[in-house]
Parts: C-alpha cells; structure tokens; sequence
C-alpha cells in the first residue's frame, strides 16, 4: 500500500522529471501549444469520469444529505477561506481563482489510501463520495463562472454559461437512453461466457471513448462526470490504475510549463496557498460532522484534503490567461499532500482509533435448586405413603 510520505516523493520526482525534460530538451512556452491544451483537457475529462465513476452508489444514498452540503455550500465556504487566507497576506483578488483550483479533495489519492485509513466505513464513505463530487463542482467554478467573471459579468458571458451547460446535459441524457437501451443486454452478456463478456465491455469502452471526445473537443467535461454515474463498463481497477498514472502525467506536464515560469516569489504564494487549503478543509469537516455519530472520525476528517489530479490540471489550464498559475498551484499541491501525511501519521500516533464496543446482552437469570453436598440423590429415597 502506497503511504502518502511515498506518494508525495513520487510527485516530487515526477515533477522533477518534467523539470529536467524540458532544460535538456530546451522546452518553452509549452502550454501555448494546441496538442498541449488537448491533451490536458482531455486528462481532466478522463479525472472527472474516473471520479464519478468510482463512486459506491449505495453508500452515497447513506450520505446524501452531508455529501450535498459539502459539494455545494462546504465548497463555496472552502473557496472563501482560502480566499479570505489569500487577500489577507497578499491582497491580490485575482487570488480568488487559485482559491477555486485548490478547493476540491482529490479523488484518487483518497481511494488509494482508503483500504489503509483508520477511518471508519461511514467516514470512509462520506469522504469519497466528498472527493467525487467536488471535482466536477470546481471545475465548473473554475472553468464556466471564471469565464463569466472574465467577460464582465456581461449578459452574453451567462448566455454563453446557460448555452454551454444545456449542451452539457444533452450530451449527458444521449448517452443515458443508449445506456437505458443496453443495460439489460449488458447485464445478460456479463453472465454469460467471458468471450461474450470481454466483447461487450470492450463496445462499451469504444462508447465512452466516442462520448469522451466529444466533450473535450467541445469542453463539455460536465457530461463526462455524469457519465461516470451510470456508464461504468467493468474494467476491474484498470480505471483507477489509469487514473493514477494519468496524474502523475499531470504532474510531469507541470515540470515541463514550471521549468520556464519557477521563481522563489511565486513559490512561497503557493506554499501560503496550500496552508490555506489544509485549513479550509479542517473548518468546513469539523462545521458539517456536528452530529454525535461522527465524533469518532471528525478530525480525520478534518484532516483529509489532499490535491492532485484536478487541481494540477487546472492550473495547468489558467496559465495562459493568468500567468504564473503553475508556479504557484504546483508548490501548493505538494504542501497539501506533505501536511495530510505528516498531520494524519501524527494523529494515527497519538489517537489511535478505538475499537468498536459490542452491545453487552444481559443473560437472563436462571433458577438454580441447591442441594446439601451430603444429601442423597432424591430418587434414592421412595416416597412413603401416609398412614391412614
């Protein structure tokens, strides 16, 4: 199992990686490039669908309620902390769209570390479910209402937002009604001979490939993380396996953008940045567990923000209208991920978890007759008739 001490260094030499790429190879301006934005597009709408698409749809019901709060409000709260952090120190308000960038939990460092959490199974639940469903809602902050805020708030920049997020649906409810008119076919295919089975997860990897580049080519990333709800062909964890190297792609193409925009400036915003988010996380977890039952995991919660996958490419997608976005989301990024490690080991440390107590069930009392230790069995003597 992959620790996040190990994980933080693979993202460090992955970054490293980059770095070293693009002084030998002599790289800049690399996230002008046309190939560059496609490819980092379509990374984000591979992330979102892996998000959603690991999602456990029988404990997200368990915790509808608090997952709706902490992807709706908990995630506007969050982006104000970290704003509010980010005016204070340095009183720059184009800030508020690093805020938006770093907001979201990601998704796959949660998985990965979930099998060895001490969390119990409902926080582990809450908590991926969380990370699920805030990636699609920052991107949407980030990418749409950005664009809104850029354009003036003019009328045209939210006609603009209505037009591209109808598109978003209808791309999403196509893709539901061929999923509504196979389902039944592919759950008779997938109990039937493994040639059978392989053929039909195969169609239905070409189905989402197909649906997937028409949402990057048209930046409707919104529909793939709702494809990801129903559309789920059986890969095993091939998904996440991709999911994974995918992020360290991610990272990698940081390196090559950050080798040319670095500077110690821009790094300690990040540093200031990342500080920021741990504690947005902590304040929003702590206000939504209130209730007594999540006593037991409210500060492993608190304690759970990790960035990665969304919050790089994001980045990577504001650089070229907000410059220096890298240099200042790629050190906050590892910042996260060193105080998740350090701050959870610490806890696990010093508060280990306590083992369920089990219902004590009272016996029900039994009548015992005693009898003298020297008294003869009572069969031994007859019972002897009175006289009349």
């Amino acid at each position: 199992m992959v620790t996040p001490v190990i994980r933080s260094a693979a993202l460090l030499a992955a970054l490293g990686a980059g770095w070293i790429a693009a002084w030998q190879l002599g790289l800049r301006e690399v996230d002008q490039s046309p190939a560059y934005g496609l490819f980092i597009t379509a990374l984000l709408g591979f992330g979102l669908y892996a998000s959603t698409s690991g999602i456990v749809i029988a404990e997200f019901r368990k915790q509808l309620r608090v997952v709706v709060l902490a992807v709706t409000l908990g995630v506007l709260a969050k982006v104000a902390l970290i704003f509010g952090v980010m005016f204070f120190v340095f009183r720059d308000p184009n800030h508020l769209i690093l805020a938006v960038a770093v907001a979201q939990i990601d998704p796959l460092s949660v998985a990965a570390m979930r099998a060895k959490s001490k969390m119990s199974d409902s926080a582990k639940a809450l908590l991926s479910a969380w990370a699920s469903f805030d990636d699609p809602i920052t991107v949407l902050l980030t990418v749409y209402i950005t664009t809104f805020a850029l354009q003036g708030g003019t009328v045209g920049g939210a006609g603009s937002f209505a037009v591209n997020l109808v598109l978003n649906l209808a791309l999403a409810g196509v893709a539901f009604m061929l999923w509504t008119l196979v389902r039944g076919r592919v759950r008779r295919a997938e109990s039937g001979g493994r040639l059978v089975r392989y053929s039909v997860r195969a169609a239905m990897v070409v189905v989402v490939l197909a649906i997937g580049f028409v949402a990057v080519q048209y930046a409707l990333l919104l529909a793939l993380a709702l494809l990801g709800l129903f559309f789920r062909p059986n890969l095993g964890r091939w998904v996440d396996g991709l999911a994974e190297a995918g992020m360290f792609a991610a990272i990698a193409a940081v390196g090559l953008v950050l080798a040319a925009e670095f500077s110690w400036a821009l790094a300690a915003v990040g540093v200031v940045l990342g500080v920021a988010a741990f504690g947005a996380q902590a304040v929003v977890a702590v206000v939504l567990t209130v209730p007594k039952r999540w006593r037991g995991d409210r500060m492993r919660l608190a304690l759970g923000q990790q960035n990665g996958l969304t919050a790089i490419i994001l980045a990577l997608l504001l650089e070229p209208t907000f410059p220096g976005s890298i240099a200042v989301v790629a050190p906050a990024v590892v910042v996260v991920n060193l105080l998740n490690a350090t701050t959870n080991g610490a806890y696990d440390r010093l508060r280990p978890p306590k083992p369920a107590r089990e219902p004590v069930r009272k016996a029900k009392p039994q009548l015992h007759v005693r009898q003298p230790a020297t008294a003869p069995p009572v069969a031994a003597f007859p019972q002897v008739k009175p006289m009349p």
